[in-house]
Order: C-alpha cells, then sequence, then structure tokens
C-alpha cells in the first residue's frame, strides 16, 4: 500500500494483509482444444521419465507443442494450453491433481485434524476489536462462537449504548463459499453504509452496495466492478473506481446512488502503467485521485463539498518522482520520493498555491539513514511511520516540522501498524505492535501527557505463554557481503547448535517487507522443536529504498542469492541441516521459491509455493493478462532484450531441470487476480517431466477463491493445518511436543 492516508471511514481491513502483492489477474481464453490422460503415461517435454514414486500414480497433463519467437531465440511452452480456465481438461487436470494431493496426503489426516484444533483452541472465537469513536459513534467488530466472519457493529455517541449491526458478513457469506470484503465506509450524515464485496476471492473488482442504516435495508441501486469507493460530503454521491478489462484500475466516477444511472466520469488513466486510487483527507475536506505506478505518482484534488466541481491537477508526474498529498488546514503536506531524498521527506504547501510545486518547501527533511513508510496528518501534530536500522518507530512533530517526540517500544524485534485514527483533531495517537512470541497489542499515546495507554492485548488461549519463546535477529553475510537481517522463532530451551527442523519464509519483491508478525499458526511447529526463521532478504525495505531497489529489475537475483545464504548460514551454524530446512513463500515469495529451488535443490527438503508467480517472461510478454505492463517497473519489460535475457536466466518455470528436487507442495486459486491459477498449474506440470527424485510433487487448487485462500476463518486453519502436516510429515517430525 502506497503511504497515504486513510480512505474510508469504518477500517475493515486487518493490521497486517498477507504478503501477496504479484498482481496477474484474469486472462482470455485460448482457441485452440486440448486432450488430457489422467492416468496413463504421454510423452513429455523430455524423453526421460521420472522416478517412480511410492505415492499413488499422479496426474499427467498433455504437453501440446507452443513455440515462442522472442528476440532471436526459441522458448518452448507445452503446457500453454493450461491458461484456459473455460475448456473442461483444464478444470478435470486442476480436479485430478486436487483428488492425488488428498490420495498423497491422506495419511496425515489425524495429525492435520490435530493441528486444526490445536490452531482452533488458539482462537478467541467471541472476540471483539477496540472501538474507535468517529462522527458521534462508537464503531468495532466483533466474532462470535463458531462463525467464520466478523459482524461489523455501532454505538452511538457511548459505548453503553445499544448495539447496531450495520453488516453481517456471515449473513452475507450464506450459501456461497468464499466472501471477501473489499472495504466498508459510512456516509458522513451518518446514515448510509457503503460496502464492498465478492464472493471470487478478487483483491480488484467488487460489487458496491449502499446500506440505509435507518431501515436496515439495502437500496436498490448498486454498481458492479468496483475496486473502490469514497463519499463526498452530501451523502448520496461517491466517488469511485472501476478496473477495465484487464483489472486495471482506470476511471473514476461520480456517483449518486439516490438517482438511476448518475454516474459521471471524472477521469480516465490511459498509461498501463498507472492506476488510479482514492483517499479522503482526514479533515474531510478534500478527496485525492491519485495515479501511480511504481516510480511515479501524480495527484488530483477535488472538493469533498462540491463533486461536481473540476477536479486540479496538483503536479504533474515524471520519472523516478512519488509523492503523495495530506491536507492540513489550508495547507497541502507532500511526502516525497526523489533522487535527492530515496527515503522520502516532506514538504508542505499552501493551499491555494500547492499546484504549483516551485511553492513546495521542506518541512521534514532527508534522513538516509531512515526511511518514511507513511505520513499521518493531525490538526496539531504529524506523524511519521519510519525505519531506522531495519526497526519500525514512530516520530512526532509539529505542523512546522519541529521534531516532539519519538516514541519508545518494549521490544528489540517487532512489527508496528498505524491504528484506527479517524479523528482529526485527536491528540490520542493510536498504533498497534506485534513480535513473532507476543500478540497484537493495541496501544494509545497522548500528546499532551505524553503517557502510553494499553487498549488491548489479543487472547490467545490454550495455554500460551510468550515468556516460552525466545526472538533473535541475526546479521548475515550475503555474497556481496550486504548484511540481511535473519528472524528466528523458537521455545527456549531448545539447543541451537544442533540439528534441528527449521522453516524458513521470505518475500522479497515490490519494496513490501517481511515483518516479525505474530503467527499463532506457527507456534504448533514451534512447539515441535521448529525453529522458525523470516529472512528480510533484498526486494523488501526493510533496510531501506535502497534495500527495494537492489532487489528488482537487473537486481532481482540479489534476493535469491540473499535467500540461499541465509539457508547456508543456518547450516553451517548447526542451526539445521539440508534434510531438515523447509522453506515457504508467496506469490512474489512463491518465485523466490521456484528460483532457489532450481538454483539449489540440494539444499532444502521440502518446498511450500502458494500461489507463485512462476512463470515470468510468458506473464510479462502477454499484456492482456492484467496488469502485466504495470509489472515491468518491477521485473523489465521482456520486449527489450536486455531484461528479456536477465529475466530468462531465473523464470522459475523456463529453468526447471534434469534434477533431484525436494518434497514440494505448490498451491493456487482458481479465482486468482493476482497470479493466475495457470501459473502453479504449468510449473507443476512441467516439473513432474524433469524431477529425477521419487519425492513427493503435489498441487493443490482452490477452486473457490482467489490469491489468499480461503476467507473464512477456520477454512483459512484448515488450509494453515494441511500446509504443517506437509511439512512435519516430509521433514520427519513426529507430532510431539516439547516439555515446559
Amino acid at each position: 500500500m502506497s503511504p497515504m492516508e486513510s480512505s474510508g471511514a469504518f477500517h475493515t481491513s486487518p493490521l497486517h494483509t498477507p504478503h501477496s502483492m504479484k498482481k496477474c489477474p484474469f486472462f482470455y481464453t485460448l482457441g485452440f482444444f486440448t486432450t488430457l490422460c489422467l492416468s496413463a503415461c504421454h510423452p513429455s517435454d523430455s524423453k526421460q521419465q521420472p522416478a517412480p514414486s511410492s505415492a499413488p500414480d499422479f496426474p499427467r497433463a498433455t504437453p501440446i507443442p507452443h513455440t515462442f519467437q522472442e528476440h532471436g531465440q526459441q522458448r518452448e511452452d507445452p503446457y500453454y494450453w493450461l491458461k484456459d480456465k473455460h475448456n473442461p481438461e483444464v478444470i478435470r487436470y486442476l480436479e485430478a491433481e486436487n483428488a492425488y494431493t488428498q490420495k498423497a496426503m491422506k495419511h496425515t489426516e489425524s495429525l492435520q485434524e490435530s493441528l486444526y484444533q490445536e490452531m482452533k483452541s488458539r482462537v478467541k472465537e467471541d472476540d471483539r476489536s477496540v472501538p474507535y469513536l468517529e462522527n458521534g459513534y462508537y464503531y468495532y467488530q466483533r466474532q462470535e462462537k463458531n462463525s467464520q466472519y466478523p459482524i461489523y457493529c455501532r454505538k452511538k455517541d457511548q459505548l453503553q449504548a445499544p448495539e447496531e449491526i450495520i453488516l453481517n458478513g456471515n449473513t452475507l457469506a450464506a450459501g456461497q463459499p468464499t466472501l471477501l470484503i473489499g472495504g466498508l465506509s459510512v456516509s458522513p450524515d451518518r446514515r448510509y453504509l457503503a460496502y464492498r464485496y465478492n464472493h471470487t476471492g478478487s483483491y480488484v473488482s467488487f460489487t458496491l452496495r449502499i446500506r440505509d442504516l435507518h431501515t436496515g435495508r439495502d437500496v436498490p441501486n448498486q454498481l458492479q466492478d468496483i475496486s473502490e469507493a469514497v463519499w463526498a460530503n452530501d451523502s448520496r454521491t461517491l466517488l469511485v473506481v472501476r478496473p477495465d478489462n484487464a483489472l486495471r484500475p482506470f476511471q473514476a466516477y461520480y456517483w449518486n446512488f439516490s438517482k438511476k444511472d448518475a454516474e459521471t466520469l471524472v477521469y480516465e488513466e490511459k498509461d498501463p502503467l498507472f492506476e488510479l486510487h482514492i483517499s479522503k483527507s482526514k479533515d474531510g475536506k478534500l478527496l485525492f485521485l491519485g495515479s501511480s505506478g511504481y516510480d511515479s505518482s501524480e495527484f488530483r484534488m477535488l472538493d469533498a463539498a462540491h463533486p461536481e466541481r473540476k477536479p486540479q491537477l496538483i503536479a504533474a508526474r515524471k520519472p523516478g518522482y512519488r509523492y503523495y498529498p495530506s491536507a492540513h488546514h489550508q495547507r497541502i503536506y507532500f511526502l516525497v520520493k526523489e533522487s535527492s531524498a530515496p527515503n522520502f521527506h516532506v514538504l508542505q504547501a499552501p493551499l491555494r498555491t500547492c499546484t504549483n510545486p516551485s511553492t513546495w518547501k521542506p518541512c521534514i527533511p532527508h534522513d538516509p539513514r531512515v526511511r518514511i513508510d507513511q505520513l499521518e496528518v493531525f490538526a496539531s501534530h504529524l506523524v511519521l511511520y519510519i525505519r531506522e536500522n531495519g526497526q519500525q518507530g514512530i516520530r512526532l512533530y509539529d505542523p512546522e516540522g519541529a521534531p516532539l517526540q519519538k516514541l519508545p517500544f518494549p521490544e528489540s524485534v517487532f512489527a508496528l501498524f498505524p491504528g484506527d485514527n479517524p479523528d482529526y483533531h485527536s491528540s490520542t495517537l493510536r498504533y498497534g505492535i506485534m513480535s513473532p512470541n507476543r500478540p497484537l497489542s493495541i496501544y494509545a499515546y497522548n500528546l499532551k501527557n505524553n503517557q502510553t495507554t494499553l487498549l488491548k492485548q489479543t487472547e490467545v488461549p490454550g495455554g500460551f505463554d510468550p515468556a516460552a519463546y525466545s526472538v533473535q535477529r541475526i546479521p548475515v553475510s550475503a555474497a556481496d557481503g550486504a548484511q540481511i537481517p535473519l528472524i528466528l522463532l523458537y521455545r527456549k530451551g531448545l539447543r541451537l547448535q544442533e540439528a534441528n527442523p527449521v522453516l524458513l519464509y521470505a518475500y522479497g519483491a515490490y519494496g513490501y517487507s517481511s515483518d516479525p508478525l505474530f503467527e499463532p499458526t506457527i507456534l504448533s511447529l514451534v512447539d515441535r522443536g521448529f525453529i522458525y526463521a523470516i529472512a528480510q532478504v533484498r526486494g523488501g525495505s526493510e533496510m531501506g529504498e535502497t534495500w527495494y531497489e537492489q532487489g528488482r529489475l537487473l537486481h532481482k537475483k540479489n534476493t535469491f542469492t540473499d535467500f540461499i545464504a541465509c539457508a547456508e548460514y543456518l547450516i553451517q551454524q548447526k542451526y539445521t541441516r539440508p534434510d531438515l530446512l523447509a522453506i515457504s513463500g508467496l506469490s512474489a515469495g512463491g518465485l523466490l521459491m521456484g528460483a532457489v529451488t532450481n538454483m539449489r535443490p540440494d539444499l532444502f527438503q521440502a518446498v511450500v509455493a502458494e500461489v507463485p508467480f512462476v512463470d515470468v517472461l510468458s506473464t510479462m510478454f502477454d499484456t492482456s493478462i492484467p496488469l502485466t505492463t504495470q509489472e515491468w517497473e518491477q521485473w523489465g519489460n521482456p520486449n527489450e532484450k536486455t531484461f528479456y535475457q536477465y529475466m530468462r536466466s531465473y523464470s522459475p518455470y523456463d529453468n526447471i531441470r534434469r534434477a533431484a528436487y525436494p518434497h514440494m507442495l505448490v498451491t493456487g486459486g482458481l479465482n486468482d487476480s493476482q497470479v493466475l491459477f495457470h501459473e502453479p498449474a504449468k510449473y507443476v506440470a512441467r516439473l513432474r517431466t524433469q524431477k529425477t527424485d521419487d519425492h513427493l510433487l503435489i498441487l493443490k487448487t482452490n477452486m473457490d477463491s482467489g490469491h489468499g485462500g480461503s476467507t473464512g476463518r477456520f477454512d483459512y486453519l484448515r488450509e494453515e493445518a494441511f500446509k504443517m502436516a506437509f511439512i512435519m510429515d516430509k521433514l520427519g517430525v513426529p507430532d510431539k511436543k516439547l516439555k515446559n
């Protein structure tokens, strides 16, 4: 998420999101028929067949020749046909793979159930969030015992008032395999609720409905295929964004829901490298319409009280220049990244002249040691969420940029999140912190007396004791000497200088940091003697913006070699052995899994690649695939030979080779709008023909959901239990907990 102001009145997103940022939504049907055999052996793209497996006979996708001619070279893709979601043979193949996966893992079903029940025992089923006050109402969400989805509520004026349920996720999900709520926002007059949802699991396209909170019924009008929505101040008009056929948010409309067909186009983003996003200033006076790519941005501002007025361009886009505006009385603050300030600095300008960049003046200077993740503007103060030497923090400033306070934190290794802070005039700042051995705690800091109050710490039932675990942060030398932060979580008393089972995780893309989160499902491994390790490899922003730049485009291989260095360190220091080392990554982290497994298949015993972006070249060449052109700024444009050759040298699908591979679990989502389902399917199909071992290779496709997998909280735990059972089984770790 770009460092911008909050755009909604009712905050429904969790304080951390899945590390899943690769964007490749829907695709188009191919115009040919294919054949598939699910039981007999067919020719493959290799004359040699894999060694016999002790597992049940696996499905075999028929290779159909498909040749790409690129830069005077040929590239073969015999499983290109698996791209066609509407081909019944493709669906049958995915279903056959799912059946094979279930059969191959049948012997772990009791372990899966044991892990699931254990994970469920750590969930406080009847819980609620900390209420926050906005515009005369306290808003919160709560969970009921045995329910899958949250119930969104409010109380008028005081917490002792009667509860008003404004949306019940369980009712909305009734009879549907999946529910994804894209956002909720209450109108300024407090009467209407705008909510976005879908039953596909897509992160981009939602149905938008309006609920009259006086009657509890939805109004007749609704919009389809909406990615974002923000209220104007008349409480009847919303600024909405629609995606194009490639699911790139590209058109902004005003929509008056009280009038039939009352949609007015405000702006269309025609550059395929940019997508639209919208927000509302904390003071409620301005709407911001942003066009952003990965390397530059451009904003227009609109009067929230007069949606009919033409939007004003603030500053035109230019390469290498990113800015994000925030309103404050009669001035605008800008969080800016440019060549002289790669870690961002803060500028300010009077509102009346803010469309003239020459009037922007320094407010908070650039610090090469400190990356600014986010700027939050209040009436009396500015809040910076920062990273320094890999550690997050909060710094407070007055409106003129003078330092006020640097907040202290009790942990040395922790993850930090902005809290619910909708009140522009508040002198209290909410934020959340967690660490691998401590659950989320919500704090309120009072700027008037410098006092910090703990509002809530997430309760973890089942006898959880944070003091039973240790957390370390260790620097690991990469191949070029860079120091890679490696975070370890393990039970106290575990002997570290002898071989232990290890699960090593990383992401390393888009500048998104792999922060040390509290993940209660991981405790099921740690309690059985595992060390859980997080490698903060280049491609993220843990160590600043340069850390990100050193892991993208023609430096992408640093991400892979950093990860391998961390794995080798764990082995050299006798934390583990290759036969006790499992690795996992999701989305762009799945690309990392595929790349390092091709590079060093001998180094790992088991690999979990979730919704992995593994078909880099074919995806980056295919501009009909959603958001491909925007991704060129992350991976490179393959139409340019230099980038083509570099991507071809690491693309996991194109670099599968004759070798013994680890045990592998690969997952996909049929409705995935970020990494299309065919990427993991093709990867598994080709890998089956090349691997020379008898290790287990399974593909598990969620046929009802998308990039994030199951959306219900208990369905999610089932998926986590399955993955943990796979890892334990393939590392030979018994279902036996360590003694205290």
